[in-house]
């Protein structure tokens, strides 16, 4: 009697890849999908953005706390935030994956949906259009996006200007609380909070809010490693300061305090909130700088570019806190 859920390896790369593939749709870009050495993709315009990112197991995910329905829809968000961020409309992925020899054809196949999701949701204009599947000793997970500029100048790191407001669109330390949520020995603690754990396990970056072209937009980043190492990344690369206001980021903390409360209660260690918001990574907002007259639906101004570097939080230097994908 044949297994109704085989190993991976038991089906071989060939079986595994169409099964997997069947999962996924096309876009009205994809001239050339899945099957071929190379995918073809038809773009409007003529300039391409391209990004990469790479989760390995128990170094960015661990697999006793994401479902693999959870960690392809995680690839999408973190490549298509970045897409968005240049100005870009996300249109291909293109999806490496190595599995543990004792995967089941079960878990790719909610791989797959996951990946889909995360589309559908997030990138309904995208699709994936091609990849690689192969055994490792760890999973691991690497996606490249690319996006379509259709025509217009990329929104770079390097675009701030003094006078500049400094703005976030998204959400602050829900992914960072989150975390320490599902990694607490105390797994009623997760369960009570879930819409902070879903910002880490499946976080939701607002493209729809972020409209690609949005005038007025001067430089722009997805907060993929926290408030404090990236705004400095800004300040770095457009050779000014960012001057936040810890009373614009209030409201982002007091959503978070009956979660720090709680964590509190159970080990006696006191959280601050506000720790969460300025140096906690994986929401997956967007950090950006607009000009003075601008304003929108969905930003939070926080601060003011002026002269200057580095970062400053009412006045006082805040050193770059947060995420370093290299560190131990």
């Amino acid at each position: 009697m044949k297994n109704s859920d085989p190993l991976v390896i038991e089906i071989g790369e060939r079986e595994a890849i169409r099964l997997a593939t069947s999962q996924f749709r096309s876009a009205p870009s994809t001239l050339v999908g899945p099957g071929d050495d190379a995918a073809v993709v038809g773009l409007a315009g003529s300039n391409v953005v391209i990004t990469t990112d790479t989760m390995i197991e128990d170094h960015d995910f661990k697999l006793s706390l994401s479902s693999a329905f959870d960690l392809g829809y995680k690839a999408v968000a973190t490549n298509v935030a970045d897409v968005a961020a240049m100005g870009a409309n996300p249109v291909a992925l293109v999806v490496s994956l190595a599995v543990k020899r004792d995967t089941r054809v079960s878990w790719l196949m909610d791989f797959a949906r996951g990946l889909q999701a995360g589309i559908d949701e997030l990138a309904p204009g995208a699709a994936v259009v091609g990849g690689d599947l192969a055994t490792a000793n760890q999973i691991l997970i690497a996606v490249t996006a690319h996006g379509d500029l259709a025509g217009r100048d990329p929104i770079l790191r390097s675009g701030a200007k003094i006078g500049d407001q400094i703005a976030i669109c998204g959400t602050l330390g829900k992914a960072a609380a989150g975390l320490e949520l599902l990694l607490h020995e105390d797994p009623t603690l997760a369960k009570s909070y879930p819409e902070l754990t879903a910002v880490q396990l499946r976080p939701t970056p607002p493209l729809h809010t972020l409209v690609s072209g949005l005038p007025g937009i001067t430089s722009m980043l997805d907060i993929s490693d926290g408030l404090s190492l990236d705004a400095d990344r800004v300040a770095t690369a457009s050779g000014v300061q960012l001057a936040l206001d810890s009373s614009k980021l209030l409201g982002f903390a007091a959503i978070l305090e009956q979660a720090a409360d709680s964590l509190q209660s159970r080990d006696g260690i006191k959280r601050n909130p506000m720790d969460w918001v300025l140096h906690g990574g994986e929401d997956h907002g967007f950090l950006v700088t607009l000009l003075p007259e601008v304003s929108y639906p969905g930003f939070k101004v926080i601060g003011s570019v002026q002269a200057g570097s580095g970062v400053l939080l009412d006045g006082k230097p805040l050193p770059p806190g947060g995420w370093d994908s290299v560190a131990d």
